[in-house]
């Protein structure tokens, strides 16, 4: 039985030399250990472990000759092996899984045995992707399995109860059954090859990929290691806990890790993930000065350049990562964000597919692609694509609201709001998840829990500038007056105290309804301000003229402006045209609306 996540496993370490405590003060000794397990795990085929473990090292000031550790001792099993690994790892290296497989059969090192089940592994999953790829297209649900992982479940497990499987054999248990969806016992295998070997990576990775949220997290227990803070600001940004993973990353910056691309390249993403899209270009554009063939998070980079419309710079990034590699993953999303932004819904379809046949788990290329088919009005392909995504990552926010986008436009407000709400779980103060929640409830007619969700995401911070006006023609269709005409004011001064040019007609609407409010009130000199603003807009010009004949007209007939009916609150003193000053009382209590 695998061992519970919240007792420390028996098992005992292999080496000791790869125990690493929590303290940073000694970087020297960090080194060293990252170089060790960067050989260790080199030496066993993990090859983005090894990476991951070189760069980091390589951030790290070069070590003295006398100071570089000598290679782990040899084993009498190690030697009897020796031939049949060399042999194995050659053809391991050229992808001839099934014949490293064979030559290693029998043999009874830790290393040669790994490696022999490792073999045997990616030869299930590299037929299992072959077949995917030659039978299926990228969007069918296909039911190929890996033939190979119950009998690797069935022998690991015998190890693993027999307590023989060091750090490395655990990491391997944990995948296969990651693979076989056994999550909680894949996760309390983890948590023991993390206690084992806590230098290794991929083990950590793998566990980070499991956990759904931050209670989940609580509950593990985890060894207390230098590692440990690399997982959770890696966790933390996965859970969209993103002041946290920031905390975490400076801090590692501070003791000594900052030349590290792989932190400077997180901190980029989760800057990306806040949305703050001018600090997250800044860091990414660094990052390329200093790693210029660097392919890793350049989808992402991409995905910025996106945004902000930047299509020179988008256009100099898809052809540089073509010469670089044209067959990365990274590389097709990136081409393929380069001709949805020219509109060529088609060709980005077809190069995001280009990367589903590379790796059928990237799930960047999955929720591109659902985007794609929304843009091409094909709901059915966007849905289908949606899903894959959440079957990759059921943390996937951007999934969750495609599908609650797909639903909306098939006029299905049910599926739609539960789709919007599990987005809203995962990014609880996004403003366009509360807005598109808001907006089914209205659909639904639940206009309390629309006007909630409208006030909630104004609260945390409105990216598009329209809850606010939401909320207003809420308060308007239940014939609030006061409580409308409020919103649109604060609307107005949200708009003009960040200096946005407002390119939508939302401006105008507002300015015709408190025109049309400030008349009912007989406030002339308030309501003939936003007439005139009226007049600015071509949709509310004749309405403001109108206005302002009849505010003229009743003024000339002795009509007295009102000294009852209170104004919100002031406009912004910009939008007076002749200066008129305008009343103010205290702003309206809106906690009756207030989540």
């Amino acid at each position: 039985m695998a061992a519970s996540p919240s007792v420390v496993p028996m098992a005992a370490p292999v080496m000791p030399v790869l125990s690493s405590s929590s303290d940073f003060s000694n970087l020297r000794e960090i080194k060293k250990q990252l170089l060790l397990i960067a050989g260790l795990t080199r030496e066993r085929g993990l090859l983005h472990s090894s990476k991951w473990s070189a760069e980091l090292a390589f951030s790290l000031p070069a070590l003295p000759l006398a100071e570089l550790q000598p290679p782990p001792p040899i084993t009498e099993e190690d030697a009897q092996d020796m031939d049949a690994y060399t042999l194995a790892k050659a053809y391991f290296d050229v992808k001839e899984y099934d014949r490293a497989a064979h030559f290693l059969h029998g043999c009874n090192s830790k290393k040669a045995y790994f490696l022999y089940m490792y073999s045997r592994y990616l030869s299930g999953e590299k037929k299992k992707d072959d077949e995917t790829v030659d039978s299926l297209g990228p969007l069918e649900k296909g039911q190929v399995k890996n033939e190979a992982l119950r009998e690797l479940r069935v022998e690991l497990s015998k190890k693993h109860q027999a307590r023989e499987l060091d750090g490395f054999g655990l990491y391997l248990y944990g995948v296969v059954l990651r693979k076989l969806d056994l999550v909680k016992e894949a996760i309390d295998v983890f948590v023991e090859a993390t206690h084992v070997l806590p230098l290794h990576w991929g083990a950590w990775l793998e566990l980070c990929n499991l956990i759904t949220d931050k209670e989940m997290l609580k509950f593990l227990s985890l060894p207390d290691t230098w590692m440990k803070e690399f997982f959770l600001a890696h966790i933390y940004t996965e859970l969209q806990l993103i002041e946290e993973a920031l905390q975490k990353y400076q801090n590692l910056i501070d003791v000594g890790f900052s030349k590290s691309s792989y932190i400077v390249s997180q901190i980029a993403v989760a800057y990306h993930n806040i949305r703050d899209i001018d600090k997250a270009l800044s860091i990414f554009n660094e990052l390329r000065k200093q790693d210029p063939y660097r392919i890793e998070n350049m989808d992402t980079f991409s995905n910025l350049l996106y945004v902000r419309s930047m299509k020179s710079e988008l256009s100099y990034l898809a052809h540089n990562l073509c010469e670089i590699d044209k067959y990365r993953v990274e590389t097709c999303c990136v081409i393929g964000n380069y001709y949805s932004l020219r509109s060529q819904h088609e060709k980005a379809a077809l190069y995001f597919q280009r990367a589903l046949k590379l790796n059928p788990r990237y799930l960047g290329a999955w929720t591109l692609m659902g985007h794609e088919y929304m843009e091409m009005k094909n709901t059915s392909a966007a849905i289908q694509a949606y899903r894959h995504a959440i079957e990759v990552n059921k943390r996937d926010y951007r999934a969750w609201y495609g599908l609650g986008q797909t639903y909306e436009i098939l006029k299905m407000p049910f599926y739609c709001l539960y789709y919007y709400r599990r987005a809203h779980q995962l990014r609880p103060n996004d403003s366009r998840m509360l807005v598109a929640l808001g907006e089914c409830y209205e659909k639904l007619n639940q206009l309390v829990e629309a006007k909630k969700c409208y006030w909630r995401a104004y609260a945390v911070g409105d990216v598009e500038k329209m809850a606010l006006v939401k909320l207003a023609k809420l308060h308007e269709q239940l014939t609030e007056s006061e409580q409308a005409a409020q919103c649109y004011i604060k609307y107005i001064q949200d708009i003009y105290s960040c200096g946005e040019i407002v390119e939508h007609l939302e401006e105008s609407t507002a300015f015709r309804y408190l025109a049309q409010y400030y008349f009912k009130c007989k406030l002339w000199d308030e309501a003939s301000t936003c007439a005139q603003k009226c007049c600015a807009f071509n949709d509310t010009r004749e309405e403001g003229k109108a206005l302002l004949r009849q505010i003229l007209q009743l003024r000339n007939q002795g009509e007295t402006p009102s000294t009852e009916m209170p104004a919100p609150f002031f406009l912004p003193a910009s939008l007076s045209a002749n200066n008129t000053p305008t009343r103010r009382v205290s702003p309206l209590n809106l906690s009756s609306v207030t989540p």
